[in-house]
């Protein structure tokens, strides 16, 4: 989808990228590829097919026929029910036009290219941390799926090299002391920035809102496009299957609709109203459908994928279960109120909350034996670094 996208928006993209979530893949790597499929199946009906008929007058010969057709495709055409009259020439306000179905390929493509957008937002400015998450994620799934112990083993290393530079850039940062109306803002900001070691958790954060917000303003959107309060449609369909009714037959995507037009013969004006028959309608119909359905889905899914990242990166002592699970596994420590505070210092000093969310990160990607792996890789650096800084001792009296 990466390759198809890249092509369409002129973005030099070669391979998928698993630098986010299977939600968020779900949201922008997956939905893409499904509207992009749903503009093609529509075109192919648009441009192969007959994407309407209508009916004309028996004194219209095989030129007019076509030519109305092909007037009353570019023309909205507007859903009459048959109990009603035709409307006169200046009743404008009783024609349902039906806007849309000239557009639903461009429509589909459009939306598929705001549901990407999120995670093109997210891509260019995680890269403004200070650490490539692409290539550490590609890192670790390398490292999980070599079996050589060698090319484990630099693979790893490569990874507790970046990791370790990345997070004593952040250790620089908050300890420098320079005046500046960006320092300034940080502090206002105590939540959000480098300095604090929060900036990914932040805009992967506010990445995640905004995959919720796009989603739902999709739906509101598309009344402008839809009428008759698209946002709705499903839970209107449900109603209308629980009252038994027909909920095809309906005004939003008509089969059979009216088209008028002006002939000129002679020098006279003539109007004509004819009956049109929109097949592609059929289609529409049900690829909007499950276009609403997946849209709440997806709205859902990253609802509760948001609630468990903020639960996850907002406090520091889940994060500190999160470490101290994965030292227990890598046998690094035992449990004890000195390995505690160990930890604690470890996470909130070192790691910080950025530095975890990377974990989670690869976590998400690869398996628990290799987070666990590179956990203690970096608990090893970190005690290392520390003893050649300055030997001191740790709570537990022992040196490391």
């Amino acid at each position: 989808m990466d390759k198809i996208i890249g092509v369409i928006g002129g973005i030099p993209l070669s391979k998928s990228r698993n630098d986010d979530t299977s939600a968020d893949r779900l949201s922008h790597r997956f939905t893409s590829a499904i509207l992009v499929v749903f503009a093609v199946v529509v075109s192919a009906k648009q441009f192969v097919g007959e994407p309407i008929n209508c009916w004309v007058p028996a004194h219209f010969s095989g030129g007019w026929e076509e030519y109305t057709n092909s007037y009353c495709w570019i023309k909205n055409t507007y859903y009459l029910p048959f109990d009603d009259h035709i409307p006169k020439h200046h009743e404008h306000e009783k024609r349902n036009i039906i806007p849309y179905y000239q557009w639903v390929p461009i429509i589909f493509l459009v939306m598929a290219l705001f549901f990407y957008l999120p995670t093109l937002i997210w891509r260019s400015l995680n890269n403004k941390s200070g650490i490539d998450i692409k290539s550490i994620v590609e890192s670790a799934e390398s490292f999980q799926n070599t079996e050589k112990i060698a090319n484990r083993d630099s693979t790893l290393k490569h990874m507790t090299e970046q990791m370790h530079r990345y997070l004593n850039a952040q250790d620089y940062l908050s300890s420098k002391l320079t005046v500046s109306l960006k320092n300034c803002l940080s502090v206002l900001c105590v939540c959000c920035g480098r300095r604090q070691g929060t900036y990914l958790v932040s805009l992967y954060l506010v990445t995640k809102f905004f995959y919720i917000l796009n989603a739902l303003a999709q739906l509101f959107i598309l009344d402008v496009f839809m009428g008759s309060r698209f946002h709705a449609y499903g839970v209107q369909v449900l109603k209308e299957l629980s009252l038994g009714q027909d909920w095809t037959n309906s005004p939003r995507f008509p089969r059979v609709t009216m088209c008028d037009f002006l002939v000129r013969r002679l020098g006279n004006v003539q109007r004509y109203t004819v009956q049109c028959v929109l097949p592609i309608n059929l289609f529409n119909e049900k690829l909007f459908l499950f276009i609403w359905w997946w849209i709440i889905f997806l709205v859902l899914i990253q609802g509760v994928a948001l609630i468990k990242w903020i639960l996850r990166t907002t406090s520091s002592v889940d994060n500190q279960r999160y470490i101290r699970k994965h030292l227990r596994l890598g046998g690094i420590i035992k449990s004890g109120a000195d390995d505690k505070e160990n930890v604690k210092r470890f996470s909130n000093d070192y790691l910080r909350p950025d530095g975890i969310f990377i974990l989670r990160l690869i976590g998400c990607n690869t398996n628990t034996i290799t987070v666990t792996d590179f956990v203690r890789s970096l608990w090893e650096k970190w005690i290392e670094d520390r003893n050649l800084r300055q030997p001191e001792k740790f709570p537990d009296g022992k040196n490391y």
